[in-house]
Formats: structure tokens, C-alpha cells, sequence
């Protein structure tokens, strides 16, 4: 689909004309902490930015939707554009220079099938009062014994009674959602999964009554839609079934059962114990699968000590395609600040950097695929680097900027999730910069490509401003996010030319191993009185 790219002695002799092409430009390196930009610079990044963003939201790129032509367009100009700034392939892969492969797997729920037997005599229901889905292709048990739960959430000890029998759970007792976990590593409250949970207990499926607020419309609207993985990633076969608190209410009424009072009640009873109901159900459930051959982008900028460490840069390229259907004026969905905006940022950066001093540690550019679709690519990127994972020093991720004009404080999305924050904060004193106080925008931290490079131990953070206006990041989620409305037009350029600069002090922090000297996750250099040691991220 990406076409090759020349030989390692066109790189360095284009990398050469790169450079005598920005001097002829006058695109002018701000040098690091040396003095403030001048008008003219903050100008030729904004004009720089304005036709990234401009270009990749058109709509010739049709939405940047991976394995379509709008990917070959978006690769291509990328690529094209960090050739000619002096950067060289990172995937340190001769076989797929720049352009690293990635096969993701998308599934779509088909058949749903269910039968409930009393002894030898079939329970009737009505075909539109249930849904079974499976992470799998197809997935099959029959005559299996159902087994009220009550509250339990599983992984208490219950595998025996769970093994081969089907959990039956209320939705109406969902326990609260877990607690945010502060500190280093922490994160924010969310839902408890309990059909994942009986699962991983040994049932062989979970079956959900939905007696609470959720209709079986909303959860077949939800769980019908495709899901993705990566193609070597284990996906299962798994089996939840949605029963409406009317079937459910047939089906216990027609075996003699108790009914759903009674059984809410049992459940919250002292010593309650899983309760088999008399019945057994077969289920089945299908899936349509189809392939997607789509590529990170990896580009490097090589420091001057190989071995002492990469600092990682990234910004997920991918976006919907179409998202809306006719009579919609607007199909497409641009994606000009998710992310356009971002990939423009780590392009200007990467050009500040390439003309300015040359760096002591190697800088890897990195455009995720994916993102969109559960951070696939930036997984894909941490399960198969391009170099050790704990030689990266610093990982900084850019996402959905281009929200507020100039000069608002600065949020770090992970603040407090990685030993980095104190080379951060460092970096901001010194450009005079505001960091935003709390961690409001920690809220994002699960959203983005950082995440995923957290989870395999990488210090990653997102540092930009346009976290730290409340107002217009709700307006944008509200109004804009992951519609046609997210054009060209909507982008504020002057919050973005803020991002570069900061990026750019950040990159250039880390890279020194005089002032950033670790390597790893939990080493933490001292940077100076009052400072004090970066936190462990274990």
C-alpha cells in the first residue's frame, strides 16, 4: 500500500539539501533558552502549522481512516515532510523504512441465538427480548446450568461453583464504580467490570438482566458496534448474554424460579451464596471479521551519543473517514484538531530541532495508527519498538490541540503518573511558563496514545495548554469532537505555536544527559535545589 523509500545514502545527501533549503527559508532554530522567539519566527510556525492542519483535514484525505487511501495520502505527506526536514527512518527495520506495519482485526456482532430449558421442556421467549455477543468469531455452549451471583464481581475464590455454569447477575446491583488511585501510576474512578471479572472467575458465559436504568436498546446499540484488536492479540470467545427485565421475568416466571424481587433480595441477605435457579440456557453467538492492513510512522533525528537513551514524540494520524450519512451536508468527518493539530505540532517540532543544535540522545517521531479505535498503534508501537523500551527517556504525546489562543497555563495530562514531572516543571520555570494547578486534565489520561506506552512501563505524559480552559475543551467534547465540525476552521493557532515551543524546550531537556541523566522508569535524577528527585512510576 506505502510505497519504499530510497537508500540510506539519499537519505543523508537529502538530509544535507533539508538543511540548505530551511536557510534559504529562513525558518530560523529557536535556540534553547537563548532568547525569546522573535515575531517573524512565531509567524513562519504559525504559517507552517496553518498548512499541515489545512492540508490533512481536506477533504482529498477523506477523514484519515486507516487502510483507505486517505491513510496512502496522509503516510506519504508525513513522510514527505519529515524527509525534508532531516529526519531518517526510525523503524530501524530495512525491510519497512518509515513506514511500520500494523494488521488490526475489526468484529462485528452477526448471529445471537438463545434457549432456556426447564429439565426436557424448552422455555418459549420472545426473539427480541435478548442479545448474545462474543469477543470471538462464534462462540457456542449448550444446556449449561444458570447460577444467580448476587453482588459478587468475581475473583473471590468462586472459580469451582462458576466452572461450566452460567452467571446470572442484576444490572440494578452494579456496585460502585472503583476508586481513583492517587499518586505516581494512579488513575482516575471508573466502572467495575463484572461480566470481565466472572469470566476470568471460570463462567463459562455471564448472563445480565437489565432491571436497572440500561434497556437491551441501549446495550445493543452499544456492543454492536465493531470492536478492534490487534491481529496477534488473543481476542476470545467469551460469551455475555442481555436479557430484558421482561424476558427475564417470563423466563424464571415459566420454571418455577424466584422472580426478580425475590432474587434481588437473596442477593443482599448476609451469607449469601451463589443460588443455582433450575434452569439451562444455550447460547450462541457470531461474529464477521475482516482484516485492515494500516502503519505507524516512525521517523528519527539521531543524537550525537547513541546509547544514552530516546526521547519519543507522537500524535496518532488516523481519524473516522465518513461519519454521517445522507441527508447530511457534511460526510466526512476532517479531524483538524483530533488530530491534525497534533501531527502538525511534532512536525514543527521536529523542524525546530533539526536545525538548531544537534542533541546527545536519539528522537523518535512517531504517527500512531489506530488511536481512534483503542490506541492500537501506539500498543503496536510498544509491543514491537524500534528500540528497547527502557532506553526511552521520555515519551510526550500530542493530541487535540489547537483549542485556545496564546498564552494559557500549561496541563500535563499523567501528571503525577510518571517520574517526569519534575524535569517538566523545570522546563516551564524556565520559559516562564504557568503550570496548570490540580489534575482536571488527568481525566484524559485513559483517552490518549500515552496510555498505552504507560502500561508497558515508558514515562509518558501529554504536555499542552489546550487542557487548561475548561469552557471551550467541554464546548469542543460537546459541539465538535468526532464530527464533520471539526474543520480547519475551528483551529486556534495561537495555543498550538505555544505547544511547539514548549515541546520543543521539553525534547530538548530530556535529550541532555547533564540534565535528564536516567534511563528507565524508576530512575530518578536530581535536577537541581528545590527540585528535588523524580518520583518512581512503579
Amino acid at each position: 500500500m506505502i510505497t519504499s523509500t530510497p537508500t540510506d545514502v539519499r537519505l543523508r545527501q537529502r538530509r544535507r539539501l533539508a538543511g540548505i533549503c530551511l536557510a534559504a527559508l529562513s525558518i530560523l532554530p529557536l535556540m534553547a533558552s537563548a532568547a525569546a522567539p522573535t515575531k517573524r519566527q512565531l509567524q513562519q510556525i504559525e504559517a507552517q502549522l496553518r498548512q499541515h492542519v489545512t492540508t490533512l483535514s481536506s477533504d482529498e484525505y477523506g477523514g484519515r481512516e486507516p487502510g483507505t487511501p486517505g491513510e496512502t495520502l496522509t503516510l506519504r505527506y508525513l513522510a514527505r515532510q519529515w524527509f525534508d526536514i532531516g529526519l531518517e527512518s526510525g523503524t530501524n527495520d530495512p525491510g519497512n523504512a518509515w513506514f511500520a506495519p500494523v494488521e488490526l482485526v475489526e468484529r462485528v456482532p452477526q448471529g445471537s441465538r438463545a434457549q432456556f430449558m426447564r429439565g426436557k421442556r424448552r422455555i418459549a421467549i420472545a426473539e427480541g427480548g435478548y442479545f448474545v455477543v462474543t469477543s470471538g468469531l462464534r462462540s457456542l455452549i449448550e444446556n449449561a446450568p444458570l447460577v444467580y451471583v448476587g453482588k459478587t464481581t468475581g475473583g473471590d475464590g468462586a472459580r469451582t461453583e462458576l466452572a461450566g455454569r452460567v452467571a446470572v447477575i442484576l444490572d440494578s446491583e452494579a456496585p460502585p464504580p472503583e476508586p481513583a488511585k492517587p499518586g505516581p501510576g494512579g488513575a482516575a474512578a471508573r466502572p467495575v467490570d463484572r461480566a470481565g471479572k466472572l469470566l476470568e472467575s471460570g463462567a463459562a458465559a455471564v448472563l445480565t438482566v437489565l432491571d436497572g436504568e440500561r434497556t437491551l436498546e441501549d446495550v445493543m446499540a452499544l456492543r454492536r458496534r465493531a470492536g478492534y484488536a490487534l491481529s496477534g492479540e488473543r481476542l476470545g470467545g467469551d460469551i455475555e448474554v442481555f436479557l430484558s427485565a421482561d424476558t427475564a421475568s417470563q423466563v424464571l416466571a415459566a420454571s418455577g424460579a424466584p422472580d426478580l424481587a425475590a432474587l434481588h433480595a437473596a442477593g443482599a441477605a448476609p451469607g449469601f451464596s451463589a443460588r443455582p435457579l433450575g434452569i439451562t440456557g444455550s447460547f450462541e453467538a457470531t461474529s464477521r471479521e475482516t482484516r485492515i492492513k494500516t502503519h505507524n510512522l516512525i521517523g528519527k533525528l539521531e543524537g550525537r551519543r547513541p546509547g544514552s537513551g530516546a526521547i519519543v514524540l507522537m500524535a496518532h494520524w488516523d481519524h473516522f473517514g465518513k461519519c454521517a450519512a445522507p441527508p447530511a451536508e457534511k460526510l466526512i468527518c476532517p479531524g483538524a484538531v483530533d488530530n491534525a493539530s497534533g501531527l502538525a505540532v511534532i512536525t514543527e517540532v521536529a523542524r525546530q530541532l533539526s536545525a538548531g543544535k544537534p542533541l546527545d540522545r536519539d528522537v523518535y517521531l512517531v504517527a500512531t495508527t489506530g488511536e481512534e479505535l483503542g490506541l492500537l498503534g501506539a500498543q503496536a508501537f510498544a509491543e514491537n519498538p524500534p528500540l528497547p523500551l527502557g532506553n526511552v527517556v521520555a515519551a510526550f504525546n500530542v493530541d487535540s490541540t489547537g483549542l485556545v489562543p496564546a498564552g494559557l497555563p500549561v496541563s500535563v495530562v499523567g501528571h503525577g503518573m510518571s517520574p517526569l514531572d519534575p524535569g517538566i516543571a523545570k522546563v516551564l520555570k524556565t520559559m516562564k511558563r504557568k503550570l496548570a494547578s490540580g489534575d482536571a486534565a488527568n481525566a484524559f489520561a485513559r483517552r490518549q496514545d500515552s496510555w498505552a506506552l504507560m502500561q508497558h512501563d515508558v514515562p509518558s505524559v501529554m504536555v499542552s495548554t489546550s487542557y487548561s480552559d475548561p469552557v471551550r475543551l467541554e464546548a469542543f467534547m460537546d459541539n465538535i469532537y468526532h464530527r464533520p465540525a471539526d474543520d480547519a476552521s475551528r483551529v486556534i493557532y495561537g495555543g498550538m505555536v505555544d505547544d511547539v515551543l514548549i515541546q520543543t524546550e521539553l525534547v530538548r531537556f530530556f535529550a541532555d544527559p547533564k540534565a535528564w541523566p536516567s534511563i528507565g522508569p524508576s530512575i530518578g535524577p536530581s535536577i537541581g535545589p528545590g527540585i528535588g528527585t523524580a518520583p518512581s512510576a512503579k
